[in-house]
């Protein structure tokens, strides 16, 4: 018999859901700027069709210093390195938001599926030797020394290479994952593009396998303190693994994944199974415990009782919940989420991706999450996120957007060497590594509008200041954009 308080549970939940369908944004036009971001992060040779005008060709030479090309990928943030490990999640974050809502895209989607094939293509090239994987182009120490535009660059374009004496398992099998979920969203539009990006994911994945062991050590001096691995490199040898079993089918991807969870001695399966510790709320370019839990959930949703991922991808959504018992993330007085780190909304946007693919998965299966005595429906959930994606957006106590060229009111001094110095176009002059200090220096909005961009935001109480020194809340990232085109997608079709 069906409890009373069950089925108020239900009904809130469908209000819920109702309530979801009332338009406070623009989320198309998000979606498009927040697409659009990226030609803004783009090395190398530009196309024709370049819709971000003023960037242009830089970085030609990458790789002529061991002899190789590695011209293109992205510029992970305002600088001007090439960090390949946040640049693969990046990668396979715009590849699982077309996987779970392109269709929803509409004209959008053309550009999302450029933004992800100028991503492997430049992967292809980063992993087209084998036994070696590219985890870096450019001196960081070097760059961040200099504030000059990419198309000036005459800084140190050091190649960082992970072999199989160095050996990188995260990046490595970051670059498998991004691979493999790419050649999902390539496996229609174009069969031998597809079928050559599987067969380097697999290949570079063996290759993460086989030699394992963290690029903190074998290329520590270009990828530390910028983007260490902090949480060890066992996750992300799953993430590939899961990413390849989705792509092949291939049940020896899901013996990996089962055969290493049951081995007590794994320090992996020691994080999935324990009931202490937070790494199952984890999400971002270090960690994708919870991005595994939540990608697996779909193939095992029938047996919850059978499996850890079911178990801690509902833990997951209980440490976000904020009327949840075991909340473990906190809020602004305005309702951001906040976790430790800097560029907070990373965490805002990456962990709204999850909370949306999950939601969906749950609403299929007929499932709810339990917190404790706190139900949470999917539309409670998706709910949160759209939350967080109001705010940014500009339903904050600032009124501000934190998306760049979106709405009335956005940041205008934002950390970014291509933005803040003039184009070519309006001054073809170099600009030497310290000729660009004044411009950083000066209290001017930036002269190019880096459309789409999002910022770290504001501070835990719902303040920001517009001054490109804030590096950490004014400065975008390429992994912040990546799963907001997935969430703008979702609340765009809700929207229509």
């Amino acid at each position: 018999m069906v409890s009373k308080s069950r089925i108020i549970l239900v009904l809130l939940g469908l209000a819920a859901m109702s309530l979801l369908k009332v338009a406070s944004q623009n989320y198309g036009d998000a979606l498009t700027k927040c697409i659009l971001f990226f030609e803004g992060q783009r090395s190398g040779k530009l196309p024709s069709a370049q819709r971000m005008t003023w960037r242009k060709d830089s970085a030609l030479h990458d790789g002529s210093d061991i002899g190789e090309d590695f011209v293109g990928g992205y510029y992970d943030a305002g600088d001007n390195v090439k960090f390949n490990f946040p640049m693969a999640f990046t990668t396979t974050m715009l590849a699982w938001s077309v996987l779970e809502f392109g269709p929803l895209m509409g004209t959008d989607l053309e550009h999302a599926v450029e933004a992800i094939r100028w991503g492997t293509d430049y992967f292809l090239k980063s992993a087209s030797v084998p036994g070696t994987v590219v985890a870096q182009i450019g001196d960081p120490i070097s760059d961040h020394n200099c504030w000059e535009r990419p198309e000036d660059m005459d800084t140190l374009r050091t190649t960082y290479v992970v072999n199989q004496t160095h050996p990188g398992s995260e990046v490595s099998a970051e670059i498998a994952a991004a691979l493999a979920a790419s050649s999902l969203v390539f496996k229609t539009s174009d069969t031998q593009y597809s079928e050559i990006l599987l067969q380097r994911a697999s290949s570079v994945f063996d290759f993460a396998n086989n030699y394992q062991g963290s690029y903190n050590l074998s290329v520590g001096q270009g990828v530390c303190p910028f983007y260490c691995d902090s949480n060890g490199y066992e996750d992300e040898l799953f993430w590939g693994a899961a990413w390849l079993y989705k792509a092949t089918n291939d049940p020896k991807y899901w013996d990996y994944i089962l055969r290493n969870i049951s081995n007590s001695a794994s320090s992996f399966a020691k994080r999935l199974n324990s009931v202490v510790g937070n790494s199952f709320a984890e999400f971002g370019w270090d960690s994708k415990d919870a991005g595994i839990n939540v990608l697996v959930s779909k193939w095992v949703m029938n047996t919850p009782n059978e499996n850890p991922f079911i178990f801690n991808a509902d833990r997951f959504v209980c440490s976000i919940l904020p009327e949840s018992p075991t909340i473990s993330v906190t809020y602004s007085p305005g309702g951001l989420l906040f976790k430790p780190g800097g560029s907070n909304l990373q965490h805002a946007t990456s962990l709204s991706l999850l909370l949306i693919i999950y939601a969906r998965y749950l609403e299929q299966a007929h499932r709810v999450v339990s917190c404790g005595n706190v139900v949470a429906t999917p539309a409670r959930i998706i709910s949160v996120a759209k939350g967080q994606v109001d705010y940014i957006l500009g339903k904050n106590p600032l009124g501000m957007s934190y998306m760049v060229g979106y709405g009335n009111k956005f940041p205008q001094k934002i950390h970014h060497r291509g933005s803040t110095l003039p184009s070519i176009d309006n001054h073809p002059g170099h600009i030497g590594c310290h000729d660009g200090t004044p411009y950083f220096e000066s209290e001017d909005p930036n002269p190019n509008v880096l459309v789409g961009a999002l910022v770290g935001g504001p501070d835990n109480s719902d303040q920001y200041v517009d001054v490109r020194v804030n590096a950490s809340e004014s400065e975008p990232t390429t992994y912040m954009n990546a799963p907001f085109v997935g969430v703008l997608a979702y609340f765009k079709s809700l929207q229509s």
